[in-house]
């Protein structure tokens, strides 16, 4: 079932904003594994009027159109987070086609969309661009700044060109979607970050992971940092070092994002108008 909660449930800390602030918005997020959740954006998006979130774990929630469509429709902002399998995995995660094809919808009606890590590599799918494993065969593990383009010091993005670091932790990359802004990157992996237009903003990397709670990542994906060759006690000081500028750099990106979307009604109030006239 749908979880249905209060958005600053899940997270710690808290979160200030002199941003645009809108109350009874709702947030639908797609969740691929329990502790990659909202993380620090429950807290920010609570204090920007978010006061509703429904929760879909993938593999559990049925994804299909048909089903749950409409509250994709209906809801003021989609999050499609982050996970540890291929987006290209369709053969594996059959439920992939259906996410795919919800972001496509949601894409289409151009209604707000953030895509995180995974969730940046399915919008890419649905906007007809590949997925792969990154050519050099090396993870992006580790906190590190981005570099942004000239679009992406236009964006919501500028904040992060202070050189803040950020949370990579991926072994994929997205090719950009034709008609989408490359907004940033890094030494490993060229592409980062895109837009297409105000509304849907993909994130290769992570923005919202709370390093207060950053033992769960280390359990969790254990056999992966073994592999990799990762050092927990790096991960652990550099995320207490930079737990205090990524909550400020998330506040500085939402803000600007938001402040930067048309107002553009739900599918659901868009068909009700239109039946109107």
């Amino acid at each position: 079932m749908p979880t249905v909660s209060n958005t600053s449930t899940g997270s710690t800390g808290s979160t200030e904003s002199t941003g645009p602030t809108v109350s009874g918005r709702t947030v639908l997020a797609i969740r691929h594994l329990a502790f990659e959740d909202l993380g620090l954006l429950a807290p920010a998006l609570r204090a920007r009027g978010f006061d509703r979130c429904i929760t879909l774990d993938a593999g559990v929630d049925a994804l299909d159109e048909a089903s749950i469509g409409a509250r994709v429709d209906a809801a003021d902002l989609v999050i499609v987070l982050g996970g540890p399998i291929g987006a290209y995995d369709d053969a594996l995660y059959p439920f992939l086609r259906d996410e795919i094809a919800l972001i496509r919808r949601r894409l289409d009606f151009g209604r707000p969309l953030l895509g995180v890590c995974l969730g940046a590599q399915l919008m890419a799918r649905a906007l007809g661009a590949e997925v792969r494993p990154m050519p050099h065969g090396h993870k992006e593990i580790g906190f590190a700044p981005v570099s942004l383009s000239a679009s992406g010091l236009a964006s919501a993005l500028a904040p992060l060109a202070e050189s803040q670091p950020v949370l990579h932790w991926h072994g994929d990359q997205f090719e950009i979607p034709a008609g989408a802004s490359s907004l940033a990157t890094t030494a490993l992996c060229p592409n980062q970050a895109f837009e297409i237009g105000s509304t849907a903003l993909a994130l290769q990397f992570h923005l919202e992971a709370d390093p207060a709670r950053l033992e769960q990542w280390l359990i969790g994906h254990a056999g992966e940092l073994s592999q990799a060759g990762v050092s927990l006690q790096t991960l652990r000081e550099d995320a207490a070092h930079h737990g205090a500028g990524l909550r400020a750099a998330l506040d500085a990106v939402l803000d600007r994002w938001i402040a930067g979307w048309p107002n553009t009604p739900s599918r659901a109030s868009a068909d009700a108008q239109s039946a109107g006239q």
